[in-house]
């Protein structure tokens, strides 16, 4: 793909988010931003990149994170580490960090840290910011990220990935090699 599709692409995507920034915005509203912009640049990416299989796996990866962080703080919630430091309830794991960690994680799995890099470090604000504004514990935010970094791990293969596996037939024994490109 061209650098000028590219460029197209980043500017309707900032021309989309401007509209929802107030004029004068808190650091809860730009955390909320900055949590939604993270995944929806992973599935952008495998989209201008024409990676249906990167596709797939981005919807994969955003559900399955989902799932386990929903299934981890329903299971919290009755414990002291399902209250939040502002007494809600709900805070174990925080699902803010794994949204938005759940697209650095595709991100640096299927593109490589390049991708990666700048994602984790939005996720890291996103995480400062949940904790800075009394909605999270440090404990909560790093839960989630590690479930969003192993769930990442799980469901994302690499771009170029190689796989070689045994095969059997009814005459034959082997291994098939298989690349991605």
């Amino acid at each position: 793909m061209s650098r000028r599709r590219y460029c197209l692409a980043a500017l309707l995507l900032l021309l989309t988010l401007l509209p929802s920034l107030p004029a004068k915005a808190d650091d809860a509203i730009i955390g909320d931003v900055v949590m939604t912009v993270i995944p929806v640049t992973a599935f952008a990416v495998a989209f201008f990149k024409d990676d249906a299989e990167g596709e797939k796996q981005w919807l994969r990866n955003l559900a399955a994170n989902q799932i386990i962080t929903s299934a981890a703080r329903l299971g919290f919630n009755q414990t002291s580490w399902g209250e939040r430091p502002n007494g809600h309830p709900y805070g174990f794991p925080s699902g803010h960090v794994a949204f938005a960690g759940s697209g650095a994680a595709f991100l640096s799995e299927r593109y490589g840290w390049h991708y990666g890099l700048p994602a984790w470090v939005g996720t890291a604000y996103v995480a400062y910011n949940r904790v800075d504004n009394h909605s999270h514990r440090w404990r909560d935010a790093i839960a989630s990220g590690a479930i969003a970094f192993g769930v990442g791990k799980l469901f994302v293969t690499p771009e170029n990935a190689t796989h070689i596996a045994p095969t059997i037939g009814p005459d034959w024994i082997g291994m098939r090699w298989q690349r991605s490109w």
